[in-house]
């Protein structure tokens, strides 16, 4: 997993290396200006090297730029700084790289033409701004914009709230971003992520320390190594068995894309429990899952003895039945334990019935997208999207429950403040049933551990299934593009990103 930053806990963990281990702020710098130049090289074209432009500001990024059009004038390339600011206002170590460059005669414009360059670099602001930009500054943003030049930015782009990925009035907009030590959480959010276009994350020398704990972290491909084998001589019994309690009349679909999805990831049984209307249909289907219409205390009761894990909610509706069916399975799991995925109408059910609450707790994972969130917390859907960390976990802490709170970047949290934020995924993703698929991967993600040695936190358990998720979506991308993809081409690949998952042991 990779560590996720706010602009404090990356101050913090910059002072710890300056002051503690003694790193010279001015070798980070260097060693800053170096990754940047060797990132901005792989990546340029022969036109791209033409012309460079850095605008540098006061602060320390500043001086990162500096150094980077140092370097850059040393090798050759036709590079000058911009530099807006007053020199009075410059931070120590940003007057030492100006005296540097000057001394090392690195050109310096005074009128700002971007039309020019082949190559413009951003170190205006970096993560130490936390208000609107405004007057000349804003301006310059807005010129630099409209440039057709490759656009890099040092450490984040200028503008961008490192903390929540917000706009702060205008910001610029880069191909690449070469941030330093560890991403942060602005590069991880929209508009942010767009903002920054690729995202290199440099090791410039600053580590992580007990002293300074870092709350919020990213699954990779490489955690794939997590999910436990496959034994060899288990059975279907062995694999898991989950059971869905989904559907509604002319509502099938949802919960045939959660059955499926289950199976596709490894649950070895798959029961519906839906109404009489959806037997044909999703036996036609899914001749793969069992069905059932069955509902009352004897029958309910089998069901609930019979699985490991439950699904509740795609497509059930909010009638009285449905009602009743999501409350009677949902108070049993949580008298024994069982884990449970709760979606869609579940969630919706559970809004409008808050004392189900006392039914949550760390064997239930929920999740929410912004709208369904927004009817369990109370709070706007804007408002939401500004803080999803601080919403993930305050819902989680006042529950009990996993939250899985979707958007573009899916935050999944515990009652802890133990947070992964998800990075794999695309636009495409954004279509009618992928949550449907979702639930059904976190079900077969939960039946892969029921008899496994070695168990996760439940947090980095629900964060595995939304990275496979994703994954599987962006494999989807690959094939039939983000225009063109349903929710059962994100299922096709789940199998393809699981096979992963032995090769990177």
């Amino acid at each position: 997993m990779r560590d996720i930053v706010t602009a404090q806990e990356m101050k913090d963990l910059d002072r710890n290396t300056i002051e503690n281990a003694g790193v010279l702020s001015l070798v980070l710098m260097e060693r800053a200006a170096l990754k940047t130049v060797e990132e901005m090289k792989k990546r340029w074209k022969q036109e791209d090297r033409e012309k460079v432009l850095v605008v540098c500001g006061s602060g320390n990024n500043g001086g990162d730029g500096l150094a980077i059009a140092r370097l850059l004038h040393l090798q050759g390339i036709s590079v000058s700084f911009y530099f807006p600011g007053k020199e009075e206002k410059m931070t120590p170590e940003t007057a030492k790289q100006m005296e540097i460059a000057r001394n090392y005669e690195v050109p310096q414009v005074h009128n700002l033409n971007p039309g020019e360059y082949t190559t413009i670099v951003d170190a205006i602001f970096g993560v130490g701004l936390a208000r609107p930009v405004e007057g000349i500054y804003a301006q310059i943003l807005r010129e630099l914009n409209q440039a057709s030049a490759f656009k890099v930015a040092v450490d984040l782009p200028s503008g961008i709230d490192a903390d929540n990925g917000q706009e702060l009035g205008t910001a610029f907009r880069a191909d690449l971003t070469v941030t330093f030590a560890f991403r942060k959480r602005g590069l991880c959010f929209y508009p942010g992520r767009m903002y920054a276009g690729e995202v290199v994350v440099a090791d410039i020398g600053i580590y992580k320390d007990s002293g300074y704990p870092v709350f919020v972290h990213s699954v990779e491909q490489n955690d794939l190594s997590l999910l436990p084998e496959r034994v060899p001589y288990g059975n279907k019994g062995t694999f898991g068995k989950v059971l869905l309690v989904a559907g509604s009349p002319g509502m099938c679909g949802a919960a045939y894309l959660s059955a499926a999805a289950a199976l596709k990831c490894s649950a070895g049984m798959v029961k519906i429990q839906t109404v009489e209307e959806n037997r044909i249909p999703l036996q036609t289907l899914l001749p793969e899952a069992m069905i059932t219409c069955e509902f009352d205390e004897s029958a309910n009761q089998k069901m609930m003895d019979w699985c490991d894990v439950l699904v509740i909610g795609p497509g059930l509706g909010v009638s009285g039945q449905s009602r009743e069916r999501a409350q009677w399975f949902l108070m049993r799991a949580a008298m024994c334990g069982k884990p449970v995925v709760l979606d869609a109408d579940g969630l919706n059910l559970l809004s409008v019935h808050e004392d189900w609450r006392r039914f949550l707790g760390r064997n239930v994972i929920i999740t929410p997208h912004l709208g369904e969130m927004s009817r369990l917390c109370g709070s706007s859907i804007g408002e939401i999207q500004k803080t999803l960390i601080r919403t993930a976990v305050n819902y989680a802490k006042e529950t009990g429950a996993i939250c899985v709170l979707k958007d573009a970047c899916t935050v999944v949290a515990d009652e802890t403040g133990e947070t992964c934020l998800n990075l794999s995924g695309n636009a495409g993703m954004a279509t009618a049933g992928s949550g449907d698929v979702l639930s059904g991967v976190l079900a077969g993600i939960l039946c892969m551990f029921l008899s496994a040695e070695k168990k996760l936190s439940p947090v980095l358990t629900a964060a595995l299934g939304v990275y496979v998720h994703g994954a599987a979506g962006d494999k989807a991308a690959e094939t039939v593009g983000e225009r063109g993809m349903t929710a059962r081409d994100i299922i096709r690949f789940l199998p393809e990103v699981l096979a992963q998952a032995g090769r990177e042991q």
